[in-house]
């Protein structure tokens, strides 16, 4: 046999020696782009990526989405179609050296006319900037194509100058129905996946594996997987399993939850759980409040969530809502979890179905852009300090009015500057919100009518 025979034969079994004990999520990777499951907005047929690929003018990518939905799979998938060479460096581990080497071979290869360089860059967010910088000039320069992985926003976590040389693609976690495809692929497949063993499986648990593993394919086979071998394994006469509900259940243990206290998702639900209450719906409310504890959010981020929104959207429409705030923030930093997702709950949804109002907002909101735009107004001489010595020689609080020395507890004062004079809070008729309305109107009916500014008489 010759030499380069020789070489190419043992490298196929080397390379199938490797493959063999790979797990089944990297077995059942597909092969061409038609076999891709998911992300149909950008790389169905006539969508952007798939025109990009089909007319060989693909640039530099970033792929932004959660962990499993075929990141990396895609990546492969595009190397092979474009005959590129493929480089794979996981952020983590990867070097500036790394990167420099790549280059060179990627110049060396165009140099003689060779194939063009794909380098495919894990979890890329977690480049220093000084790595990030050493690819802009040749990715600008199109000596490689950059393809970067991320499951962070890379709007925060890459460099501008990098994502503005690249096209960004977000990916969305796998529906049920992608997931279960590719369950039944792997079952049917006889050469990569769990074909070569007869395996009964049950429509109820690969649902039930689509559900638990919360759009993560690797998740999903990793337990199938699981659930067949361990019942076929190691016992070379058996060869048929039965992959049913329960079966299903052992293999996956527990839901996955996509949660990360830094990423998206993080203020994704934030937002979610705020505007729920905001919009008065205490089940959506009570909804992404148990996503946020189950995927382990801090008690005190969500406290302070319910505490703005009481202060900021129900204000004085129900004060109520600010006190039982205040009171879940102190109850579920002395409790802890898991028992603090009572008081959080019942806050939440206090919050949520309390009458709204954000007068309050508004009015500290036009106050301080006043503050901060217009010049600086002194304090009025009759309600300056007076409580020393030299105070009432300089004028100060001379003529200021006491209000409970008048009738009412109240009396016609100046408190503003007559250059900054203006009205801010505007009360609704909302709630408790309407009483303070109808106090504020009943005392510019009084001075309207000149019934105040009268003294109450002083006891003999």
């Amino acid at each position: 046999m010759a030499g380069k025979e020789h070489n190419s034969l043992f490298g196929k079994i080397e390379q199938k020696n490797l493959d063999s004990v790979a797990p089944l999520a990297v077995r059942m990777r597909p092969r061409g782009l038609d076999d891709f499951v998911g992300q149909g907005h950008f790389i169905g047929q006539g969508k952007l990526l798939r025109r990009m690929l089909d007319a060989d003018r693909l640039s530099s990518l970033i792929f932004y989405g959660p962990p499993g939905c075929g990141k990396t799979t895609l990546a492969m998938l595009i190397a092979n179609h474009t005959k590129a060479k493929f480089h794979y460096l996981s952020a983590p581990a990867a070097t500036v050296k790394d990167i420099r080497e790549i280059i060179a071979a990627a110049k060396d290869r165009l140099a003689t006319a060779g194939p063009r360089t794909v380098l495919f860059i894990d979890e890329i967010h977690r480049f220093s900037k000084a790595q990030q910088d050493v690819l802009l000039d040749d990715v600008e320069s199109g000596i490689l194509i950059l393809i970067g992985a991320t499951t962070e926003n890379p709007f925060f976590s890459v460099n501008s100058p990098l994502i503005s040389r690249s096209t960004v693609f977000r990916f969305e976690r796998l529906n049920d129905e992608d997931i279960v495809i590719l369950l039944r692929r792997a079952l049917n497949d006889k050469e990569q996946g769990l074909g070569k063993y007869e395996v009964k499986a049950d429509e109820k648990a690969l649902k039930y594996l689509a559900v638990m593993s919360d759009g993560d394919a690797r998740r999903a086979l990793t337990g199938l997987e699981i659930g067949v071998l361990s019942q076929v394994a190691g016992d070379k006469s058996k060869s048929k399993a039965v992959f049913d509900l329960e079966v299903a259940k052992e293999s996956i243990q527990q839901k996955a939850i996509q949660y990360d206290g830094s990423d998206d998702t993080h203020y994704d639900l934030a937002s979610a759980f705020q505007k729920s209450m905001r919009g008065s719906d205490p089940d959506a409310t009570v909804y992404w409040l148990a996503r946020m504890l189950a995927g382990g959010e801090n008690p005190r981020f969500i406290a302070r969530r319910i505490a703005i929104c009481a202060a900021e959207d129900v204000g004085n429409a129900d004060p109520m809502a600010t006190v039982l705030a205040a009171a879940a923030v102190q109850i579920s930093e002395f409790v802890g979890l898991p028992e603090a997702q009572l008081p959080l709950a019942q806050a939440a949804i206090y919050v949520a179905c309390a009458p709204k109002s954000n007068a309050s907002t508004k009015a500290i909101s036009k106050a301080v852009a006043d503050v901060k735009s217009q010049p600086t107004a002194a304090v009025p001489v009759h309600l300056k300090d007076s409580h020393y010595a030299a105070a009432k020689k300089m004028g100060f609080g001379v003529d200021y009015k006491y209000p409970h020395s008048f009738k009412g507890g109240f009396v016609v004062q100046e408190y503003l500057p007559e250059s900054i004079r203006k009205k801010y809070y505007s009360p609704t008729a909302r709630g408790y919100e309407k009483n303070i309305s109808g106090y504020l109107q009943t005392l510019q009916s009084l001075i309207q009518n000149n019934q105040l500014d009268e003294p109450i008489e002083k006891e003999d």
